[in-house]
């Protein structure tokens, strides 16, 4: 049994007797002394998709979930929707977009390293890497005297998402991107 403070983003618990999966967990320190650090939660509810907005105690104990963790590959777009395979068994798996919230912007063709979370085989939720590489299309030119300070610029990546680079990177480079913060890493 997890704690609130040990949640994570793709994680399936069980409140009310119905299963629900973690999108969002926002930690809200309070300012006054002895109070307790609270867990803002958003949940979505496996079945029906239904949000669910929640706050905890750091301390709060939730049941999770026995989820079979299954290693998938992002292998094709089928209109708006994401088609996966099963690197087990080369079943395939189609997720909506608003199953995916939020983590469309890192999936590219033959990307590996993600889990799907299967429940009654059924996919509920994908994990991502923690680093996925990505291509900078576009972005102002490389500063030849940009110093490794904190300075950024915006860039677009391959796959659409935007983000802040150090300055001295060129479009055409590849970085690591980090799938939970959406922060650039390193260069890859």
């Amino acid at each position: 049994m997890p704690k609130a403070n040990e949640l994570k983003k793709g994680m399936v618990v069980e409140i009310n007797d119905q299963p629900y999966v973690v999108k969002t967990v926002d930690c809200k320190s309070p300012s006054s002394r002895g109070a307790a650090t609270l867990y803002k939660v958003r949940f979505n509810n496996v079945k029906t998709g239904q949000k669910l907005d929640e706050s905890f105690k750091g301390d709060d104990f939730l049941k999770e979930l026995d989820c079979q963790r299954v290693p998938v590959q992002f292998s094709y777009m089928d209109g708006e929707n994401y088609v996966f395979m099963n690197l087990q068994d080369f079943s395939q798996y189609t997720l909506s977009p608003e199953d995916l919230e939020g983590q469309t912007g890192y999936l590219y063709e033959a990307l590996e390293g993600i889990e799907a979370l299967v429940l009654d085989e059924q996919v509920i939720a994908i994990e991502l890497p923690i680093a996925v590489a990505l291509e900078i299309v576009e972005t102002a030119p490389g500063m030849k005297s940009a110093s490794a300070t904190s300075r950024t610029k915006p860039a677009t990546l391959s796959t659409g998402l935007e983000i802040q680079i150090p300055e001295y990177i060129e479009p055409g480079e590849t970085v690591k991107v980090n799938s939970e913060t959406g922060k650039y890493m390193s260069r890859a």
